[in-house]
Protein backbone atom coordinates (compact mmCIF):
# COMPACT_ATOMS: atom_id res chain seq x y z
CA UNK A 1 0.00 0.00 0.00
CA UNK A 2 1.15 3.59 -0.60
CA UNK A 3 1.75 5.99 2.27
CA UNK A 4 -1.22 7.61 4.00
CA UNK A 5 -0.35 10.91 2.37
CA UNK A 6 -0.48 9.23 -1.01
CA UNK A 7 -3.83 7.50 -0.47
CA UNK A 8 -5.57 7.62 -3.84
CA UNK A 9 -9.24 7.58 -4.70
CA UNK A 10 -8.76 4.07 -6.09
CA UNK A 11 -7.21 2.87 -2.84
CA UNK A 12 -9.96 4.54 -0.83
CA UNK A 13 -12.57 2.71 -2.90
CA UNK A 14 -10.77 -0.59 -2.26
CA UNK A 15 -10.68 0.07 1.49
CA UNK A 16 -14.37 0.99 1.44
CA UNK A 17 -15.24 -2.19 -0.46
CA UNK A 18 -13.48 -4.40 2.11
CA UNK A 19 -14.99 -2.45 5.01
CA UNK A 20 -18.44 -2.77 3.50
CA UNK A 21 -18.08 -6.53 3.20
CA UNK A 22 -16.85 -6.81 6.79
CA UNK A 23 -19.49 -4.66 8.45
CA UNK A 24 -22.40 -5.67 6.17
CA UNK A 25 -23.59 -2.10 5.75
CA UNK A 26 -23.24 0.78 3.32
CA UNK A 27 -19.97 2.62 3.90
CA UNK A 28 -19.79 6.32 3.12
CA UNK A 29 -16.12 6.95 3.84
CA UNK A 30 -12.93 5.44 5.20
CA UNK A 31 -10.44 7.95 6.56
CA UNK A 32 -6.91 7.24 7.82
CA UNK A 33 -6.70 8.22 11.46
CA UNK A 34 -3.12 7.49 12.42
CA UNK A 35 0.06 6.14 10.93
CA UNK A 36 1.89 3.90 13.37
CA UNK A 37 5.12 2.08 12.71
CA UNK A 38 3.47 -1.28 11.98
CA UNK A 39 -0.01 -0.89 10.50
CA UNK A 40 -2.63 1.50 9.25
CA UNK A 41 -5.92 2.34 10.88
CA UNK A 42 -8.97 3.84 9.20
CA UNK A 43 -12.17 5.23 10.61
CA UNK A 44 -15.01 3.66 8.65
CA UNK A 45 -18.31 5.60 8.61
CA UNK A 46 -21.20 3.31 7.74
CA UNK A 47 -24.96 3.03 8.09
CA UNK A 48 -24.28 0.69 11.04
CA UNK A 49 -22.14 3.31 12.76
CA UNK A 50 -18.40 4.03 12.89
CA UNK A 51 -15.82 1.25 12.97
CA UNK A 52 -12.04 0.99 13.08
CA UNK A 53 -10.49 -0.90 10.16
CA UNK A 54 -6.94 -2.04 10.74
CA UNK A 55 -4.70 -3.08 7.84
CA UNK A 56 -1.82 -5.30 8.99
CA UNK A 57 1.60 -5.70 7.34
CA UNK A 58 1.90 -8.63 4.92
CA UNK A 59 3.23 -11.75 6.62
CA UNK A 60 5.94 -11.89 3.97
CA UNK A 61 7.40 -8.84 5.75
CA UNK A 62 6.54 -9.96 9.30
CA UNK A 63 5.71 -13.66 9.80
CA UNK A 64 3.89 -13.03 13.09
CA UNK A 65 0.12 -13.40 12.86
CA UNK A 66 -0.72 -9.97 14.24
CA UNK A 67 -4.27 -10.05 12.93
CA UNK A 68 -4.93 -13.46 14.47
CA UNK A 69 -3.44 -12.48 17.83
CA UNK A 70 -5.49 -9.29 18.06
CA UNK A 71 -8.78 -10.45 16.58
CA UNK A 72 -8.90 -13.82 18.34
CA UNK A 73 -7.66 -12.30 21.60
CA UNK A 74 -10.34 -9.60 21.60
CA UNK A 75 -12.99 -12.19 20.75
CA UNK A 76 -11.85 -14.25 23.73
CA UNK A 77 -11.99 -11.23 26.05
CA UNK A 78 -15.42 -10.22 24.76
CA UNK A 79 -16.72 -13.74 25.36
CA UNK A 80 -15.83 -13.23 29.02
CA UNK A 81 -17.49 -9.80 29.22
CA UNK A 82 -14.28 -7.79 29.42
CA UNK A 83 -15.38 -4.25 28.61
CA UNK A 84 -12.00 -2.50 28.75
CA UNK A 85 -11.14 -3.45 25.15
CA UNK A 86 -12.70 -2.84 21.71
CA UNK A 87 -15.01 -5.48 20.32
CA UNK A 88 -13.73 -7.48 17.36
CA UNK A 89 -16.40 -7.33 14.63
CA UNK A 90 -15.14 -9.19 11.56
CA UNK A 91 -11.93 -9.86 9.67
CA UNK A 92 -10.56 -10.91 6.29
CA UNK A 93 -7.52 -13.00 7.14
CA UNK A 94 -6.45 -13.38 3.53
CA UNK A 95 -6.48 -9.62 3.00
CA UNK A 96 -4.91 -8.97 6.40
CA UNK A 97 -7.67 -6.63 7.60
CA UNK A 98 -9.71 -6.53 10.79
CA UNK A 99 -12.81 -4.53 11.68
CA UNK A 100 -13.23 -3.39 15.28
CA UNK A 101 -15.46 -1.26 17.45
CA UNK A 102 -14.66 2.41 17.05
CA UNK A 103 -13.55 3.84 20.39
CA UNK A 104 -14.45 7.48 20.85
CA UNK A 105 -11.89 8.72 23.32
CA UNK A 106 -8.85 10.82 24.09
CA UNK A 107 -5.22 9.84 24.73
CA UNK A 108 -4.00 9.65 28.33
CA UNK A 109 -0.66 11.48 28.36
CA UNK A 110 -0.51 11.96 32.15
CA UNK A 111 -2.21 9.04 33.93
CA UNK A 112 -3.30 9.57 37.53
CA UNK A 113 -3.28 6.96 40.28
CA UNK A 114 -6.90 6.10 39.52
CA UNK A 115 -5.83 5.29 35.97
CA UNK A 116 -3.05 3.08 37.32
CA UNK A 117 -5.70 1.26 39.34
CA UNK A 118 -7.70 0.72 36.13
CA UNK A 119 -4.62 -0.81 34.51
CA UNK A 120 -4.18 -3.03 37.56
CA UNK A 121 -7.83 -4.10 37.39
CA UNK A 122 -7.36 -5.10 33.77
CA UNK A 123 -4.17 -7.02 34.50
CA UNK A 124 -6.02 -8.85 37.28
CA UNK A 125 -8.82 -9.82 34.91
CA UNK A 126 -6.24 -11.23 32.50
CA UNK A 127 -4.67 -13.23 35.31
CA UNK A 128 -8.05 -14.66 36.33
CA UNK A 129 -8.94 -15.53 32.73
CA UNK A 130 -5.60 -17.29 32.40
CA UNK A 131 -7.10 -20.05 34.51
CA UNK A 132 -10.07 -20.47 32.15
CA UNK A 133 -10.01 -23.75 30.20
CA UNK A 134 -10.74 -21.96 26.91
CA UNK A 135 -7.59 -19.85 27.25
CA UNK A 136 -5.30 -22.75 26.39
CA UNK A 137 -6.10 -22.28 22.70
CA UNK A 138 -4.55 -18.80 22.70
CA UNK A 139 -1.00 -18.38 21.36
CA UNK A 140 2.12 -17.24 23.13
CA UNK A 141 2.61 -13.49 23.17
CA UNK A 142 4.92 -12.09 20.55
CA UNK A 143 8.49 -12.72 21.74
CA UNK A 144 7.26 -14.21 25.00
CA UNK A 145 10.01 -14.53 27.61
CA UNK A 146 9.37 -17.70 29.60
CA UNK A 147 12.91 -18.28 30.86
CA UNK A 148 15.92 -16.21 31.82
CA UNK A 149 17.91 -17.78 29.01
CA UNK A 150 15.14 -16.95 26.54
CA UNK A 151 15.24 -13.29 27.52
CA UNK A 152 19.03 -13.21 27.17
CA UNK A 153 18.78 -14.89 23.76
CA UNK A 154 16.35 -12.22 22.56
CA UNK A 155 18.75 -9.46 23.56
CA UNK A 156 21.67 -11.23 21.90
CA UNK A 157 19.66 -11.73 18.71
CA UNK A 158 18.78 -8.04 18.59
CA UNK A 159 22.41 -7.12 19.18
CA UNK A 160 23.50 -9.34 16.30
CA UNK A 161 20.96 -7.81 13.93
CA UNK A 162 22.05 -4.29 14.83
CA UNK A 163 25.71 -5.22 14.34
CA UNK A 164 24.90 -6.62 10.91
CA UNK A 165 23.23 -3.35 9.99
CA UNK A 166 26.03 -1.38 11.68
CA UNK A 167 26.18 1.59 9.36
CA UNK A 168 26.40 4.09 12.23
CA UNK A 169 29.70 4.58 14.13
CA UNK A 170 27.76 6.15 17.02
CA UNK A 171 25.52 3.10 17.25
CA UNK A 172 28.47 0.70 17.22
CA UNK A 173 30.28 2.72 19.87
CA UNK A 174 27.20 2.65 22.12
CA UNK A 175 26.70 -1.09 21.73
CA UNK A 176 30.30 -2.17 22.20
CA UNK A 177 31.49 0.27 24.87
CA UNK A 178 28.34 1.00 26.90
CA UNK A 179 25.62 -1.56 26.30
CA UNK A 180 27.63 -4.79 26.06
CA UNK A 181 29.54 -4.40 29.36
CA UNK A 182 26.35 -3.63 31.29
CA UNK A 183 24.56 -6.51 29.57
CA UNK A 184 27.31 -8.95 30.61
CA UNK A 185 27.09 -7.72 34.21
CA UNK A 186 23.30 -8.07 34.44
CA UNK A 187 23.34 -11.43 32.68
CA UNK A 188 25.81 -12.79 35.24
CA UNK A 189 23.82 -11.34 38.16
CA UNK A 190 20.65 -12.99 36.88
CA UNK A 191 22.31 -16.36 36.32
CA UNK A 192 23.87 -16.27 39.78
CA UNK A 193 20.54 -15.30 41.32
CA UNK A 194 18.79 -18.21 39.66
CA UNK A 195 21.48 -20.60 40.83
CA UNK A 196 21.25 -19.38 44.43
CA UNK A 197 17.45 -19.74 44.30
CA UNK A 198 17.79 -23.31 43.02
CA UNK A 199 16.21 -22.46 39.66
CA UNK A 200 17.27 -23.47 36.16
CA UNK A 201 18.02 -20.36 34.08
CA UNK A 202 17.32 -22.32 30.88
CA UNK A 203 13.95 -23.79 31.92
CA UNK A 204 10.63 -22.16 31.14
CA UNK A 205 8.32 -21.22 34.00
CA UNK A 206 5.43 -23.59 34.65
CA UNK A 207 2.10 -22.94 32.85
CA UNK A 208 0.49 -22.05 36.20
CA UNK A 209 2.97 -19.16 36.56
CA UNK A 210 2.09 -17.62 33.18
CA UNK A 211 -0.53 -15.01 32.39
CA UNK A 212 -2.32 -13.64 29.37
CA UNK A 213 -0.73 -10.35 28.39
CA UNK A 214 -1.26 -7.59 25.80
CA UNK A 215 2.55 -7.63 25.50
CA UNK A 216 2.48 -3.90 24.69
CA UNK A 217 0.61 -2.82 27.78
CA UNK A 218 0.33 0.77 28.90
CA UNK A 219 -1.36 4.12 28.44
CA UNK A 220 0.38 4.66 25.10
CA UNK A 221 -2.19 2.07 23.96
CA UNK A 222 -5.23 3.38 25.81
CA UNK A 223 -8.04 5.89 25.33
CA UNK A 224 -10.30 7.59 27.83
CA UNK A 225 -13.97 7.52 26.84
CA UNK A 226 -16.12 10.63 27.42
CA UNK A 227 -17.58 8.92 30.51
CA UNK A 228 -14.06 8.57 31.95
CA UNK A 229 -13.68 4.83 31.44
CA UNK A 230 -10.40 3.58 30.00
CA UNK A 231 -10.18 1.29 26.99
CA UNK A 232 -6.95 -0.54 26.19
CA UNK A 233 -6.22 -0.96 22.46
CA UNK A 234 -3.69 -2.65 20.17
CA UNK A 235 -3.53 -6.36 20.95
CA UNK A 236 -1.37 -7.46 18.01
CA UNK A 237 1.10 -9.16 20.36
CA UNK A 238 -1.46 -10.64 22.78
CA UNK A 239 -0.92 -14.07 24.32
CA UNK A 240 0.77 -16.08 27.05
CA UNK A 241 3.84 -14.67 28.79
CA UNK A 242 5.67 -14.41 32.09
CA UNK A 243 3.90 -11.73 34.17
CA UNK A 244 7.27 -10.16 34.91
CA UNK A 245 7.22 -8.97 31.29
CA UNK A 246 3.81 -7.34 31.75
CA UNK A 247 4.93 -5.54 34.92
CA UNK A 248 8.41 -4.56 33.71
CA UNK A 249 7.15 -3.42 30.30
CA UNK A 250 4.47 -1.28 31.95
CA UNK A 251 7.16 0.50 33.96
CA UNK A 252 9.80 0.71 31.24
CA UNK A 253 7.85 1.35 28.04
CA UNK A 254 9.34 4.42 26.31
CA UNK A 255 5.90 5.39 25.00
CA UNK A 256 4.78 6.37 28.50
CA UNK A 257 5.96 8.98 30.96
CA UNK A 258 5.11 7.47 34.34
CA UNK A 259 6.55 9.10 37.43
CA UNK A 260 8.05 6.95 40.15
CA UNK A 261 4.92 7.13 42.30
CA UNK A 262 2.84 5.67 39.46
CA UNK A 263 5.39 2.91 38.83
CA UNK A 264 5.49 2.02 42.52
CA UNK A 265 1.69 2.03 42.71
CA UNK A 266 1.41 -0.43 39.83
CA UNK A 267 4.28 -2.51 41.22
CA UNK A 268 2.55 -2.95 44.58
CA UNK A 269 -0.68 -3.93 42.82
CA UNK A 270 1.25 -6.44 40.73
CA UNK A 271 2.62 -8.10 43.87
CA UNK A 272 -0.98 -8.70 44.93
CA UNK A 273 -2.18 -9.90 41.52
CA UNK A 274 0.67 -12.34 40.98
CA UNK A 275 1.38 -13.06 44.65
CA UNK A 276 0.19 -16.64 44.26
CA UNK A 277 3.52 -17.33 42.57
CA UNK A 278 6.07 -17.47 45.38
CA UNK A 279 8.89 -16.88 42.89
CA UNK A 280 7.38 -13.78 41.27
CA UNK A 281 9.12 -11.05 43.29
CA UNK A 282 12.56 -12.61 43.10
CA UNK A 283 12.19 -13.37 39.39
CA UNK A 284 11.09 -9.77 38.73
CA UNK A 285 14.05 -8.41 40.68
CA UNK A 286 16.51 -10.53 38.71
CA UNK A 287 15.03 -10.09 35.24
CA UNK A 288 13.82 -6.47 35.37
CA UNK A 289 17.23 -5.07 34.31
CA UNK A 290 17.37 -7.49 31.39
CA UNK A 291 13.88 -6.49 30.25
CA UNK A 292 15.13 -2.90 30.38
CA UNK A 293 18.13 -3.81 28.22
CA UNK A 294 15.78 -5.51 25.79
CA UNK A 295 13.87 -2.22 25.55
CA UNK A 296 17.11 -0.39 24.79
CA UNK A 297 17.57 -2.71 21.82
CA UNK A 298 13.97 -2.17 20.70
CA UNK A 299 14.55 1.59 20.75
CA UNK A 300 17.33 1.01 18.21
CA UNK A 301 15.07 -0.82 15.74
CA UNK A 302 15.17 2.33 13.64
CA UNK A 303 18.64 1.31 12.51
CA UNK A 304 17.26 -1.88 10.90
CA UNK A 305 16.32 -1.73 7.19
CA UNK A 306 13.13 -3.78 7.67
CA UNK A 307 11.89 -1.28 10.23
CA UNK A 308 11.80 1.42 7.60
CA UNK A 309 9.92 -0.85 5.22
CA UNK A 310 7.20 -1.16 7.86
CA UNK A 311 7.21 2.59 8.45
CA UNK A 312 6.70 3.15 4.74
CA UNK A 313 3.80 0.69 4.79
CA UNK A 314 2.24 2.52 7.73
CA UNK A 315 2.70 5.91 6.09
CA UNK A 316 5.00 7.40 8.72
CA UNK A 317 6.80 10.17 6.83
CA UNK A 318 9.84 10.94 8.98
CA UNK A 319 13.48 11.82 8.51
CA UNK A 320 15.51 8.64 8.95
CA UNK A 321 18.68 10.22 10.31
CA UNK A 322 16.75 12.39 12.74
CA UNK A 323 14.72 9.46 14.05
CA UNK A 324 17.85 7.34 14.50
CA UNK A 325 19.63 10.09 16.43
CA UNK A 326 16.62 10.57 18.69
CA UNK A 327 16.29 6.83 19.38
CA UNK A 328 19.98 6.45 20.17
CA UNK A 329 19.66 9.28 22.71
CA UNK A 330 16.67 7.48 24.29
CA UNK A 331 18.67 4.25 24.50
CA UNK A 332 21.49 6.16 26.24
CA UNK A 333 19.07 7.58 28.80
CA UNK A 334 17.44 4.20 29.43
CA UNK A 335 20.81 2.55 29.97
CA UNK A 336 21.76 5.28 32.46
CA UNK A 337 18.52 4.74 34.38
CA UNK A 338 19.16 0.99 34.51
CA UNK A 339 22.64 1.62 35.86
CA UNK A 340 21.17 3.79 38.62
CA UNK A 341 17.87 2.07 39.44
CA UNK A 342 15.23 3.05 41.97
CA UNK A 343 14.59 -0.28 43.70
CA UNK A 344 11.39 1.01 45.35
CA UNK A 345 9.39 -0.66 42.60
CA UNK A 346 10.29 -3.99 44.16
CA UNK A 347 10.14 -3.36 47.90
CA UNK A 348 6.36 -3.14 48.20
CA UNK A 349 6.57 -0.02 50.39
Amino acid sequence: MPSLAALTETMEREIIAVAQALCGAEVAAARPVRGGANNRVFRVDSDAGPFALKVYPPQAEDPRDRLGAEFDGLKFLDSHDVSEVPKAISCDRDAGMGLYEWIEGEPIPSPELGDIDAAGDFAQKLKILSRDDSAVQLPFASEACLSGAGLVAQIESRLDRLREAGESPDLMDFMENEFQPHFETEKNIARDGYRHAGWDFDSEIAPAQRTLSPSDFGFHNALRRPDGKIVFIDFEYFGWDDPIRLVADFSLHPGMALDQAAKNHFGKRAFTIFGGDDDFRRRLDLLFPLVGLRWAMILLNEFLPERWQRRAFAGAGEDKAGVQTRQLEKAHRLLESLQNPDKSLFDGN
